[in-house]
């Protein structure tokens, strides 16, 4: 609240003279010009964002089904991998190899899917601001 006052004082305080009606038009002009830049950066920058976004998920759900049909090619009796050790927790890590690689191949597209949820969560704010920024100097 009171940001709004000091503002408010801010801009009461300002006397504008238009004496000089080309100095003005030209201001005005070169700051909707500098606005339209910003415009056209922030709208660049969404599409680069949106662009990766995609990018990223494609390139996720590839992986995952290349990994995930992978791990269900190999036969279910043999092991990912052996350890040749005869302690009980690797020969357990050993013989359940398929069920952690399984688990930790969900783990990591689950938090794959949220980062970009996020991720377009973020977009979706930062076009919001920057619509509400350009109809609030619009009027």
């Amino acid at each position: 609240m009171e940001k709004d006052k000091k503002l408010e004082e801010l801009f009461l305080a300002q006397k504008p003279t238009f004496d000089d009606k080309a100095d003005f038009m030209a201001t005005v002009t070169r700051r909707l010009d500098a606005v339209e830049f910003v415009r056209q950066h922030q709208e660049a920058s969404l599409r680069r964002y949106k662009l990766a976004m995609v990018a990223a998920f494609v390139v996720g759900i590839v992986s995952g089904a290349v990994t995930m049909a992978f791990v269900l090619s190999m036969p279910t009796d043999v092991p990912l991998f052996t350890l040749s050790v005869e302690s009980s927790i690797l020969l357990w890590v050993a013989e359940n190899s398929r069920i952690i690689a399984t688990t930790a191949l969900a783990l990591l597209m689950s938090f794959g899917i949220m980062s970009i949820l996020s991720n377009v969560q973020d977009i979706l704010a930062i076009r919001h601001k920057s619509i509400h920024i350009i109809n609030n100097y619009g009027n």
